[in-house]
């Protein structure tokens, strides 16, 4: 093709510039290169999911039961945690524990006090075990 006078790039200015190839770099992103974008990376338009205000959200540190019932007898020998008989008195406010969840097994009998939030299967292993739970908005609750 060197003969001619285009060389095989259509017109004299062919080949010399980034209007030969629709612009340079994201050019023609939104017109002529559209498809070829969505076919590269099909969220690449708009906004793609939702996030929650930051100052709606509450950091809780949370535990589950199984967890503090496997590590009584490590909090015992820590001194975070006291044992009377077969139960185990654990402070949860200690751990630094907001919120016990209810996922695992309660094979001792756990006495706990501090908490500030328990979901209700946490509760009825626990109560299922022997235990007992000191919670704060019990003790605020009038007798009916």
């Amino acid at each position: 093709m060197r003969g001619l006078r285009s060389q095989g790039y259509g017109h004299t200015k062919g080949h010399r510039a980034a209007g030969q190839r629709g612009g340079k770099g994201m050019a023609g992103s939104h017109k002529h290169h559209y498809q070829k974008r969505l076919q590269d990376n099909p969220h690449y338009f708009g906004k793609w999911g939702f996030k929650r205000p930051q100052k709606l959200l509450e950091n809780l540190s949370v535990m589950n039961i199984g967890e503090i019932d496997e590590a009584a007898d490590r909090l015992v020998a820590g001194n975070v945690a006291t044992m009377t008989g077969k139960s185990y008195n654990i402070d949860v406010s200690k751990l630094g524990v907001d919120r016990i969840l209810g996922s695992g097994k309660v094979n001792r009998k756990l006495n706990l006090t501090g908490v500030k939030s328990i979901t209700s299967g946490a509760r009825s292993k626990v109560t299922a075990a022997g235990g007992t739970l000191d919670l704060p908005e019990e003790e605020s609750k009038p007798a009916s």
